[in-house]
């Protein structure tokens, strides 16, 4: 009788051990899916930010243009210059005579720097945007450094820096939503994100 009383909780001791370690199992890899979700949820949040920013800034550089400027005239006889589908990139005549080769799309990378090479002030850390220019048949690459102690400059690059990308492109509608009007509409994305961030704006001017 003791033997088998021993049997059994010896049996019972294995079974419970095993469905302590299940749930102990279960438990660990919640947590680690959990922290893998909140890491995720932070990145989005991020990337959805810095392409909301970005998409504010082209909105704003674009509605300070003259309106007889290439940059955001559409030609007698067109409806609308640029596109949000592709990268266009078009000489522009305007009514006025004005013209120009413009870029319809860039490419934008933001970062941060430690100061120590390549901000204006070396001892403080500054923010850097690169934006990318078609300049005759070559890719120019511009990056603009913002110190906090308000110092801005800028340099020029052939070649693209390193870090997360957003490409930009809009499209000028004329006479939309009314005649005498143009629509600006200038759309975000950063294809390499997951999940992939896409923001798109409007905005309405003579």
């Amino acid at each position: 009788m003791s033997t088998h009383r021993k049997s059994t909780e010896f049996g019972f001791t294995l079974i419970e051990a095993l469905a302590a370690s299940v749930i102990l199992g279960t438990a660990v890899l919640a947590v680690g899916l959990l922290i893998i979700k909140m890491t995720s949820g932070s990145v989005e949040s991020k990337d959805t930010s810095s392409a909301t920013v970005l998409l504010s800034e082209k909105i704003e550089d674009l509605n300070r243009w003259d309106v007889d400027d290439p940059q955001v005239c559409v030609p007698t006889g067109l409806v609308t210059v640029g596109s949000v589908t592709s990268d266009i990139t078009q000489t522009t005549t305007c009514s006025q005579g004005a013209s120009a080769s413009v870029n319809y799309y860039d490419d934008v990378y933001p970062s941060l720097s430690n100061g120590a090479t390549t901000c204006p002030n070396p001892t403080a850390g500054c923010f850097a945007e690169t934006v990318s220019s078609t300049v005759g048949t070559s890719l120019q690459y511009t990056t603009t450094f913002h110190s906090p102690d308000g110092i801005v400059q800028s340099t020029s690059a052939n070649s693209p820096p390193s870090g997360v990308t957003f490409h930009r492109r809009w499209v000028i509608e004329a006479n939309a939503p009314i005649a005498g009007s143009r629509r600006i509409t200038v759309l975000v994305t950063k294809a390499n994100a997951t999940p992939p961030v896409t923001l798109q704006m409007s905005i309405v001017r003579p």
